[in-house]
């Protein structure tokens, strides 16, 4: 027996490791916070003593905690009633139903407050599925809120509905100026419609009052206990600074790096957080960008392996369902959308989002970078080859975020530089019927390329950009082995599927690699830090489809215990 017995010992099950031959054991012992063994069931009990928990994992799976590797942690908790009004799918099938659920908060609202809610997906509102053309409208909800302004996210985060006594409190009129890249959709006559998309969200983000410190430390205490139960140990949080003030209520605002640290200084953070800064929003100009980012100077947290500023977040374009994702191709119907950056033509607004790029790497930072056209793409990629040409760095690790039409081109730049793509299974699994009404079945089952970006060697991520989708890594496991819609279940880019080791990797071992972390977490190896996660039954032999049903039963961070469901 070692001289310090074991805390924790796994037996009876499958443990994936990870490791880069995939080695599968059988038992694990955990001491301190961090694996000292690993093997079968006769060497790995050496090191239990009369105090170890021995764990019977009764044929489930272990794994490494799971590593969400783009989701928005205050976003999400703020999400969640009673801090927001419910109008997701399957809560809501209805332009009827969105208005009930206004209807009924409104009647416990003090008249002139504000009702916010998130969630709604016109691909699952009935009326707008019947004729698509037939878009949210400030008149669905002016009835049954008239002395109350409201304002609903959309699941995408890209897209904002509000009635007509937002607009008015927010100054927002047909003479109203559109910040570039945003739009503000608006009826035959010119009126706005209350849909406003991209960086036009902002004219009635910014109306809204901000949230106190605790208000979303609840937020994000919330999302950590949904985390635990998932078995998820590590999450980045994908943009906090100046550019977030106005978004999701002051959720991406600078402060809320500041609560963070309040819940690392009090114990309160039961998982790993990464984040990345935030200088300017959806719509900038390289000179906003640059000078809010050097005037940003974090200092180091308390405990850089809990919480850790990682990088920056910058936006080059939209999303394709509101056709502001920059393409190649034209979308059906026309237009290919733009970069969202500050510019009068392409060629200018290219200039901007490099003049980003190569200011961010020359101070040091890692890049991450949301961008999801095909065209788009090809521009951040090249900027951060030019970069990095212009100003090496051993080791800067700049990833393109989203990367929906992730060309082979960029594949081979990527992988040449030691760059990666942080993709979203979950949201693939969400929209891919949706996405053949605006780039056609042939681009759409090609959306989100893992196959051939990890045959080019990309190191490639997983996160589901919860608020967007839940952070269901079952269901990012499953639809990257199926890629089958939720909808239809029609299989959308059948080539593009991966197997269930490279799957399981995107949200372990490489998504340690975004975090610099590969060393010390990701894999189920001995020295690492015990981040844990327990499925029962097993993986191995899982029918794909049959995986988002497994329970996950036991989650542990640095062998701190968050979610058990196999205590005696």
């Amino acid at each position: 027996m070692p001289a310090t017995p074991a805390d924790l010992v796994f037996v009876n099950g499958s443990v994936l490791t990870v490791d880069s031959r995939f080695t599968v054991a059988s038992a694990l012992a955990v001491t301190g916070g961090h694996i000292s063994a690993v093997g079968d069931r006769a060497e790995v009990m050496t090191h239990a003593g009369p105090a170890t928990r021995i764990v019977d994992l009764g044929g489930g799976t272990l794994l490494p905690g799971i590593n969400d590797s783009h989701l928005h942690g205050c976003a999400f908790g703020l999400t969640m009633p009673p801090l927001s009004v419910d109008v997701s799918f399957p809560a809501v099938r209805s332009l009827a139903d969105v208005a009930e659920a206004v209807w009924k908060a409104a009647a416990t609202t003090p008249a002139g407050e504000w009702i916010t809610g998130y969630g709604w997906d016109a691909g699952y509102l009935a009326e707008c599925v019947a004729d698509p053309s037939r878009l949210p409208s400030r008149h669905d909800l002016d009835v049954v809120s008239p002395h109350h302004p409201v304002l609903l996210y959309s699941a995408t985060g890209h897209a904002t509905w509000v009635n007509s006594a937002a607009l008015a409190r927010a100054g927002v009129d047909r003479n109203s100026p559109v910040p570039p890249g945003g739009v503000i959709v608006t009826d035959a006559e010119g009126e706005p419609t209350g849909l406003l998309q991209e960086g036009a969200q902002d004219l009635v983000h910014q109306a809204l009052p901000t949230l106190s410190p605790e208000v979303r430390a609840d937020a994000i205490r919330a999302t950590l206990r949904g985390l635990a139960r998932l078995g998820i140990t590590s999450y980045t949080e994908p943009g906090l600074g100046p550019g977030g003030d106005a978004l999701m209520r002051g959720a991406m605002a600078h402060s809320t790096l500041d609560v963070y640290r309040r819940l690392l200084a009090d114990g309160e953070l039961t998982a790993r957080v990464g984040v990345l800064l935030l200088p300017t929003g959806m719509t900038s100009t390289a000179e906003d960008f640059v000078r809010t980012l050097a005037a940003m100077d974090e200092p180091p947290t308390t405990d850089p392996r809990r919480l850790a500023v990682l990088g920056v977040k910058l936006f080059a374009d939209g999303i394709p369902v509101n056709k502001t994702s920059w393409m190649h191709e034209p979308y059906i119907g026309g237009g290919c959308g733009a970069l969202c950056v500050g510019g009068d033509t392409d060629e200018e607004r290219v200039a901007q989002i490099a003049e980003m790029i190569g200011y961010t790497h020359a101070a040091g930072y890692q890049a991450g970078v949301h961008v999801t056209g095909d065209r788009a793409i090809d521009t951040v990629v090249d900027a951060f080859a030019a970069a990095a040409a212009v100003h090496p760095r051993s080791d800067a690790r700049h990833y393109v975020i989203h990367g929906d039409f992730l060309t082979a081109r960029s594949m081979r730049t990527l992988a040449r530089h030691g760059f990666g793509v942080n993709m979203n299974p979950t949201i693939k699994w969400t929209v891919a019927d949706l996405e053949e009404e605006f780039v056609g079945p042939r681009r759409a089952g090609y959306e989100w390329p893992y196959r051939d970006a990890i045959d080019a060697g990309v190191t490639v991520t997983s996160g589901s950009d919860a608020p967007v989708t839940l952070p269901d890594w079952r269901q990012g496991v499953s639809t990257m082995m199926l890629r089958e819609s939720k909808a239809s279940g029609h299989v959308s880019g059948p080539d593009q599927r991966i197997r269930l080791a490279e799957a399981l990797r995107t949200y372990t071992s490489d998504a340690a690699w975004q975090d610099f972390a590969e060393d010390w977490k990701g894999t189920l190896e001995v020295g690492k830090v015990a981040d844990l996660c327990v499925l029962a039954g097993d993986l191995l032999t899982a029918d794909p489809h049959d995986i988002p049903a497994m329970p996950v039963v036991f989650t542990a961070v640095g062998g701190d215990v968050v979610h058990d469901e196999l205590a005696v």
